[in-house]
Formats: structure tokens, C-alpha cells, sequence
């Protein structure tokens, strides 16, 4: 096997996100689903940016934040998604390469125009999301740079962008490719919509042996297994995943490895601000320990410290030192 290039490549939605805060009178107004992330067409994005107050716009997108805190960490990261030829295409690309990923997928020309994520914040921190996925669904196969999958130590594929069938096709064959190079496939649910979708196919993923990492939170892991007893849940994919990562938000986390199991808390904070990105970040962290061979539990905590510096601002990319945060928190 050759050395890796990379640590972590991932595979996932280009997306930019327009955050502004909100009162809940504005999300019962526009008839909202507070908490949750709905689909919209464009039409219904422009409706509701015109809605907003004052915005800020961050690159994000699930798989792209996770890599921004890698790389924040110190991991050599790519990153494989698809923009439109347009300014937010190039906000996208600029913010990804300046946080030091690599990103080469050619912009698309033409119509639909680069996807966004219009996001609105109520005062209890909760992030009820709309998305217009745009150029970001039409990835195709043709796009993959199966060398560079090769070239990772780690293949991580975010969930939301199995839906569209451009996207899907190109992420199975990124997984043979990482599969034919000896490599990881790490995989995110990403939401339980898109479980109910294509739960047939993560759940032939995992039984055919492709997915090496899967991270859940603990209502994806229930609409994945069926049944609403988590330790149930965590025993129904036993043996089926070689390590299996679920969020509890602030019940913290549990990891199951080859027979081994750890659990840490949530990590203390005075104010949650917003908790866009903290399935991301937490992922982040835990590939980075993964990557470098650290012990589950501490693994786990890098996850939850990096989840803890997200939910402390606005936005899902880290504006703190994480390597600083990662050394002190752990030492």
C-alpha cells in the first residue's frame, strides 16, 4: 500500500450557508420547521432570504465543515463536491482552499445555480435550516478523482447527497475505489429524511461490509435499526461495523470499535449560541484521533471538545485555535 496523501477525502455537498438570527414569531410566520432541515427550490430559497434580517455567509455544507476542522487540526484534507459558475461558487471554492483543503472539481456551468443553506436562528440556539441544493446535485461520476481516493487514509461520504442519483453513483464509485486501495470508508447519515429515503441502501452498505466508520446521532440511529432502544440500537449493528460513533447531543457520546466501547460527556459550556455544524465538528474531531491511531475515548473527546467550540458562535466552521483547544483541554 502506498503512503496516503491525504488523511481524510470527502465527498458531499457544496453548499453556503446565509445565517441570520431570528425570533420564533418569524419562523411561525413562514411556516417553518423549527429545528430541522427542509428541501426548497429556488423560488422558495429567494422567498425566504428576502425574510431574513441581516445575514452573514459561510462556506459550509455537512462533509466541508467536517474538513474544515481537520484541517484546522493539522490533517491533510480534499474535498470532492460540485458548484455552479456563479459568486457563490467562488465563495465556496475561495473559503475551502483558505482553510488549506484541496478542491478541484471543475464549477458547472449554467442553470441551477451554487446550493445554499438559509438558516434561521432562534434565541434558544436552534437552527431551523432550508436548502436549496442547486449545482451541488448534479456531481457526477465523471468528476471522481479516483487517484486521490486512493490516496486517503480515510473515504468519508456525507448522507444528504445520496439522494440525487448523479451524486449517488459517483460515491459508490468512490467507495470501490477506496475499497481496491485497502482504505477506510467512513459514512454520515446525515438525517433521518434521509434515512427513510435510502435506509434500504445504508443498511445493504453496512451488511455488505463497505462502511468501516458510521456516525449517527441517536434518532438516526433509531430510524436505521428500527427500534427506539438506544443500547438495542447500538447491538443491532454489532459485528455488522467495525466502529460505530453516536451523537446524544448533551448526553454525549458512545463509540463501539471491534468489541471495544467508550463513552464520554458532553463538554461543559456557558451558552449554547448555535448548534449548526455540531454533528460536523464532532466528526472532525473523532477522525482526526482516528487518523493518528489515539485510543477510542480520546477519539470521543475530540469530537466533543470540537462540537463544544462550535455550538459557541454562529456558524459551522471552528473560529478558535482547535489544535491550542484540543492540547489544552487534553493535557
Amino acid at each position: 500500500m502506498t503512503q496516503p496523501r491525504y488523511d481524510v477525502i470527502a465527498i458531499g455537498n457544496a453548499i453556503v450557508d446565509v445565517m441570520a438570527p431570528c425570533d420564533e414569531e418569524l419562523i411561525d410566520e413562514l411556516g417553518l420547521a423549527k429545528g430541522g432541515m427542509t428541501l426548497v427550490d429556488e423560488d422558495g430559497a429567494k422567498r425566504l432570504y428576502d425574510a431574513m434580517g441581516p445575514a452573514r455567509e459561510i462556506s459550509g455544507g455537512s462533509a466541508a465543515n467536517t474538513l474544515a476542522g481537520l484541517s484546522a487540526m493539522g490533517a491533510q484534507c480534499a474535498f470532492i463536491g460540485q458548484v455552479a459558475q456563479d459568486q457563490l461558487g467562488e465563495v465556496f471554492a475561495h473559503d475551502i482552499r483558505a482553510g488549506g483543503i484541496d478542491f478541484d472539481t471543475p464549477p458547472r456551468a449554467g442553470e441551477p445555480s451554487t446550493a445554499r443553506c438559509l438558516i434561521f436562528v432562534t434565541p434558544d440556539a436552534q437552527r431551523t435550516m432550508n436548502t436549496f441544493l442547486g449545482a451541488s446535485q448534479f456531481l457526477p461520476p465523471a468528476a471522481l478523482d479516483a487517484e486521490a481516493v486512493a490516496a486517503a487514509k480515510v473515504l468519508y461520504l456525507e448522507g444528504y447527497l445520496w439522494d440525487p442519483e448523479e451524486p449517488r453513483a459517483a460515491m459508490r464509485r468512490a467507495i470501490e475505489a477506496a475499497r481496491a486501495a485497502g482504505r477506510k470508508v467512513a459514512f454520515t447519515l446525515s438525517e433521518v429524511f434521509v434515512i427513510d429515503r435510502h435506509g434500504d441502501d445504508f443498511r445493504a452498505l453496512i451488511e455488505d461490509g463497505l462502511i468501516d466508520i458510521l456516525f449517527a446521532n441517536h434518532t438516526e440511529l433509531e430510524a436505521l435499526t428500527g427500534t427506539d432502544d438506544f443500547e438495542a440500537g447500538i447491538a443491532a449493528l454489532d459485528g455488522k461495523v467495525p466502529t460505530l460513533v453516536v451523537t446524544r447531543s448533551s448526553e454525549g457520546a458512545v463509540a463501539v470499535s471491534n468489541g471495544e466501547r467508550a463513552e464520554v460527556p458532553a463538554e461543559p459550556i456557558d451558552k449554547v449560541v448555535d448548534t449548526t455544524g455540531a454533528g460536523d465538528l464532532f466528526a472532525a474531531g473523532f477522525l482526526y484521533g482516528y487518523v493518528n491511531d489515539e485510543p477510542l475515548e480520546t477519539c470521543l473527546r475530540r469530537g466533543a471538545i470540537a462540537a463544544c467550540e462550535i455550538i459557541s458562535h454562529f456558524g459551522a466552521r471552528p473560529e478558535a485555535d482547535l489544535g491550542k483547544l484540543m492540547a489544552e483541554k487534553l493535557a
